[in-house]
């Protein structure tokens, strides 16, 4: 098939009539990560897989850090609107766009990588159909390692939570860390090492990927693995860019981030052990909350499942039909 197009082009150039739209794509990727990043290591080699595949028909130019101007929270919205063809974003941050994209952010709802699979089984079709409302494809999600607790001095019951001016994701870290008594502040990655720095907060919960990302150890000097919040990020393509392709490179990049997808979970697993050894190796202290303090901690989550469930009534069978799975 690809030599049958290849020696159409070449009749239809030859007669000077010119490519036809899908003769050779270039879609440049917006990444908010740093290139270090595991998620844009991933991206990079999806990236160089497409170009494999489709011979080299569609070229994917990976942007990271940011470098195309778009904000974590505003992923969705630039695909959507064509500002960019591609992107790796941040779920639990497209929010605004629609709520239910919120549901793997419970916390304590999915807590492990078998958990948030599990999960992802009921919840996968409708992130797809958001993604199609929203004028994109869905082509593959990989979860980041489990959120912990970053701060300057050690967590070991819920009153040392007290009044903590911590840095959330989403609305669901808000409510959660409000229900344990600190002080949340919802910001995207890129405002997180300048507030640190202005002490304008003084935790951090996020994974132990960004804590290396973001050297805390310049500023912090304890991580609680509380592993309190499951988190993926999605990259999905512009509708408009992805029908423009030929059939057989769609199909061809459809099997090629399907059989990646589960080579990028199992880097997100490896993630985890490395960076951890990494924040220990620069001084920061790494532990385990108590059985007692995990319990409390559980104890003050599941209220808020219940609220979301109400809040954002179509997310609710996806949540029962998990939890009646996980038994």
């Amino acid at each position: 098939m690809k030599f049958a197009r290849k020696t159409v082009l070449a009749a239809i150039i030859g007669a000077g009539l010119g490519a036809p739209a899908w003769a050779q794509t270039t879609w440049d990727m917006s990444v908010v990560w740093p290139e270090g990043n595991f998620h844009t290591q991933n991206a990079m080699a999806f990236g160089d897989r497409v170009n494999e595949v489709t011979d080299g028909a569609v070229t994917i130019t990976v942007h990271s850090g940011g470098a195309l101007g778009i904000r974590g929270p505003e992923g969705m919205a630039a695909v959507r609107d064509g500002l960019v063809p591609i992107a790796d974003i941040l779920m639990s941050q497209q929010v605004g766009e629609n709520p239910a994209l919120g549901v793997e952010t419970l916390p304590y709802l999915a807590p492990t990588l078998p958990d948030l699979a599990l999960l992802h089984k009921f919840y996968r079709p409708m992130i797809e159909e958001i993604a199609e409302s929203m004028n994109q494809k869905l082509l593959y999600m990989v979860p980041w390692p489990g959120q912990a607790v970053y701060a300057r001095q050690e967590i070991n019951t819920i009153d040392d939570l007290a009044g903590l001016r911590i840095r959330v994701v989403d609305a669901n870290g808000q409510s959660f860390f409000e229900a344990l008594g600190a002080a949340p502040m919802q910001m995207p990655w890129g405002e997180v090492v300048p507030s640190l720095a202005a002490r304008t907060i003084d935790s951090v919960t996020t994974s132990s990927s960004s804590g290396v990302d973001g050297s805390f150890w310049e500023f912090l000097g304890h991580m609680s693995t509380f592993n309190w919040q499951a988190s993926s990020n999605i990259v999905t393509v512009n509708l408009d860019a992805w029908n423009a392709l030929a059939p057989e490179d769609q199909a061809a990049i459809e099997r090629a981030a399907a059989a990646m997808e589960g080579e990028f979970w199992l880097n997100s697993q490896a993630e985890d052990g490395e960076k951890l050894a990494v924040l220990r190796e620069n001084g920061i202290t790494v532990a385990a909350p108590s059985p007692e303090l995990q319990q409390e901690l559980l104890d003050r989550a599941m209220p808020i499942w219940e609220a979301f469930k109400t809040r954002v009534p179509d997310a609710a069978p996806v949540i029962d039909a998990y939890l009646a799975a996980r038994g």
